[in-house]
């Protein structure tokens, strides 16, 4: 269910906010990184789940951009 409130969250959103949250999605994900490093992370499917997240969010960007030139 986390998933389809995600997407669904995801299609409301302009491609502005969506740039701004993959920016922000990396930035966790390269300090869950360092962490991961340093061995401060107990949680590391949320990396997983971070990588997801950014993947789904550049899929809506280039669909959006494939919608829009056709």
């Amino acid at each position: 269910m986390k998933r389809k409130d995600f997407l669904n969250k995801l299609k409301e959103k302009n491609s502005v906010d969506i740039k701004k949250d993959i920016s922000e999605s990396r930035d966790k994900l390269w300090s869950l990184r360092v962490d991961l490093a340093a061995g401060k992370v107990k949680n590391v499917a949320e990396i997983r789940a971070i990588k997801r997240s950014i993947a789904r969010m550049l899929t809506r960007l280039s669909s959006e951009k494939t919608d829009t030139s056709s």
